[in-house]
């Protein structure tokens, strides 16, 4: 009785170890995190957010570092992990929701929303406009009265090219003003560090942007202003005395989404040893300070509900884009 007690107690053990190792064995042993794109913008503050927030954490044993990739407003990154790094378990891409939009519209390639494995988001971000402190454009009717007046006299630049999120946001604010979004002068930069280069520079008049991009370049003590937020309520902390665009009557939302996928041939047990390692992360105290120091608001989702969300995010952007003429 006493030999069959202890060799279920040493089976007990064992097995408790080997579960233990499995799980070990699934984390990456060189964890990275690619931005697609210069330093600076939406994707280095993504990357931003994982790895500060795994560095202060118990959760990955050796440390994650940021590699950027630009090209095609992440088109060589999402190229290059499909077809060279399929299975590689220690890469994690940033994406943001103009990355979706780009896919809508088959603007990576013959890959599409299917061909990796979406695995957790970081935060929410919103839509922006920003100027220098000089600039005639006190506030969105400014801006608005200006486009009604003659587009071609103002210069819009942004992180993206004609389709992306950013210019979506002009787009929209084209319409508003009923103004033909094809006689807008948009300027499209690699990332959105060149294009808040360009506006410091006055190269352009206009940024659009991401709030989150735009709290960066405030407290880093640059002279900019911010001539609106597209969120549904006006944004707290540094741009609580900025105005959304729908307060100021202007029926325009732009919520972007920024997180992270993988190769889609990462095994199920990596793959899940990163979505547990995400779910575990947002709920310690480190992260959630990282995502508000970063701007962005709370949208904590992994696996397959991440999944979902991307997905069904990508069929509406595809309609959106088709009303604006962009599909192929």
């Amino acid at each position: 009785m006493r030999l069959a007690k202890k060799l279920s107690t040493l089976l007990l053990a064992s097995g408790l170890l080997f579960a233990a190792n499995a799980v070990q064995a699934q984390e990456p042993n060189r964890p990275e995190c690619i931005a697609p794109a210069q330093p600076g913008g939406g994707f280095d503050l993504t990357c931003r957010i994982a790895v500060n927030s795994f560095q202060n954490s118990d959760l990955l044993k050796n440390p994650m570092r940021t590699v950027y990739m630009p090209g095609g407003i992440g088109a060589v990154a999402y190229n290059n992990i499909v077809a060279q790094r399929r299975n590689d378990p220690n890469a994690i891409v940033a994406f943001s929701g103009g990355s979706l939009l780009n896919l809508a519209q088959g603007k990576f390639g013959r890959y599409g929303v299917d061909d990796v494995r979406w695995l957790a988001s970081v935060g929410a971000d919103y839509g922006a406009l920003m100027v220098r402190q000089d600039s005639p454009f006190k506030n969105l009717d400014d801006l608005i009265k200006a486009l009604k007046a003659d587009p071609s006299k103002v210069v819009f630049g942004a992180g993206g090219s004609v389709g992306s999120q950013d210019w979506m946001v002009v787009a929209l604010t084209a319409k508003a003003a009923e103004v033909d979004y094809k006689k807008i002068r948009f300027v499209a930069f690699e990332g959105g560090g060149e294009a808040a280069t360009a506006l410091t520079g006055n190269h352009v008049q206009v940024l659009s942007t991401g709030a989150a991009e735009t709290i960066g370049a405030i407290e880093g003590g640059s002279d900019m202003r911010v001539l609106a937020v597209f969120s549904e309520d006006r944004l707290p902390g540094v741009l609580e005395d900025v105005p959304t665009a729908k307060e100021l009557g202007y029926d325009i939302v732009w919520s972007i989404v920024r997180g992270f996928y993988v190769g889609p041939d990462v095994s199920d047990e990596q793959y899940d040893w990163w979505v547990n390692a995400f779910n575990q992360l947002y709920k310690t105290d480190t992260f959630k300070e990282i995502q508000k120091q970063q701007g962005l608001f709370s949208h904590d989702v992994a696996g397959k509900e991440l999944d979902s969300y991307v997905k069904q995010r990508v069929k509406e952007y595809a309609e959106l884009a088709e009303s604006f003429g962009l599909m192929k």
